[in-house]
């Protein structure tokens, strides 16, 4: 594979990341887009993160989004959590309660497993 620009610049760590693509649907802020992280992780060797907390921009889609990136081969997962979402000074819709953390990282580790990948 030919080297990008950034990498024929000096710096080869690079982590790409899938936060979402614009739709005429007003329910999200963003599209998810699984299928460009399919495409990436088969065409490319950089490791791909999903965002599903900027993608939906919803606290309850954000488990289920983040599953479905897990199905489409993402490395990791940016999932914004906070102690109180309501009192957050940004982005309150999207956050996850903090205390629902282990149980977060509970389902993505058992959406991994199903899929003979591990979340750790």
């Amino acid at each position: 594979m030919q080297q990008s620009i950034i990498e024929q610049r000096g710096n080869p760590n690079i982590i790409l990341s899938e936060r979402g693509i614009r739709s005429f649907d007003a329910s999200t802020r963003n599209v998810l887009d699984t299928s460009a992280i399919a495409f990436v992780k088969h065409t490319s060797r950089y490791p791909v993160l999903a965002d599903p907390s900027h993608a939906t921009v919803r606290s309850d889609l954000v488990l289920p989004a983040a599953r479905v990136a897990i199905g489409a081969g993402t490395d990791g997962l940016l999932v914004e959590f906070h102690a109180d979402p309501d009192s957050a000074l940004s982005d309150g819709e999207q956050l996850l309660a903090l205390d629902t953390l282990p149980e977060f990282f509970q389902e993505v580790s058992r959406a991994a497993g199903a899929m003979g990948r591990s979340f750790a």
